[in-house]
């Protein structure tokens, strides 16, 4: 179906009439935004459905790059003339989100307007290594390392609220006592999208495919008990989710990590990781 017609305003909350244009956008770059693109194929641009709001930005009739905003702001595409007048807006409105994320120039510059009247921000990461691989790991995969079974959950549960909490800097359990985030968890659970190595109910690797979209499929949440870090498992289970999301998810594969991460770096580099690119995050 053909979108109609981009009307001239410089920005507007997109709808479905715009997935023609919207999708082509994501496309230019489909590992940088597999977030987006994920959330737009699954439900489209009505923000009821969405759960969130994608802003366009439209030069001369065109839609130019675009902003994902709901629990995050993430800007597809962003110039510098796009980035500030997705800052305006947001301004606007008010802070509702709880990060900035994406392609580090649109983050950077999005928080360079914006800081004045939302900082300051509790943490700025402003090089965060944006990675992928489409051949086969360069390590060979733990073979304990399987997808999480759905009575599995409460088990796996822990080990996401450490990760969270020390990727992060807050716990994700709030005031309904971790009901939604277990939810989350249990979602990719029931989605065949959890990966863990677990020996006698204590899990020792977990990471899950977090996005997928345009043949990508984007890692997250890469977690190894503080026990037995050093040995060579977070090489050898992101391989393993590697291996497995290639076979049965997405050929390519993508992660970011902090640039400080030096262990996270080494290990991913080992299993054959490159890097494509830079994330910027902005954390409230």
């Amino acid at each position: 179906m053909m979108g109609l017609p981009l009307r001239s305003a410089p920005t507007r909350v997109l709808d479905d009439r715009d997935l023609p244009a919207v999708r082509n956008l994501l496309a230019h770059n489909p590992v940088a935004d597999v977030f987006v693109a994920s959330r737009v194929g699954a439900a489209g641009l009505d923000p009821w459905r969405l759960g969130a709001e994608i802003w366009g930005h439209v030069v001369n009739g065109q839609l130019t790059s675009a902003c994902y905003s709901g629990a995050n702001l993430w800007p597809v595409g962003a110039t510098v003339a796009s980035a500030r007048v997705f800052a305006e807006r947001a301004r606007r409105q008010g802070r509702r989100c709880s990060s900035i994320v994406g392609a580090a120039d649109g983050v950077l510059e999005m928080w360079r307007h914006l800081e004045p009247a939302w900082g300051p921000a509790r943490d700025v990461r402003a090089d965060q290594p944006l990675l992928a691989i489409s051949s086969a790991p360069a390590v060979a995969p733990d073979p304990g390392v399987r997808r999480v079974r759905p009575d599995e959950v409460d088990t796996l549960l822990p080990a996401c609220v450490a990760m969270f909490t020390e990727e992060i800097g807050v716990s994700p359990v709030g005031g309904d006592g971790g009901a939604l985030y277990r939810a989350r968890v249990a979602e990719f659970v029931n989605q065949g999208r959890a990966f863990a190595r677990i020996e006698d109910g204590r899990v020792l690797f977990k990471a899950e495919i977090g996005a997928v979209a345009g043949g990508v499929g984007q890692i997250q949440g890469v977690w190894v008990d503080p026990a037995v870090r050093g040995r060579g498992l977070a090489a050898a289970g992101t391989s393993s989710v590697v291996a497995i999301a290639q076979a049965t998810i997405a050929p390519m594969v993508s992660l970011y990590v902090n640039e400080y991460n030096h262990p996270a770096r080494r290990a991913y580099a080992r299993a054959g990781f490159r890097r494509v690119g830079t994330f910027a995050s902005v954390l409230f």
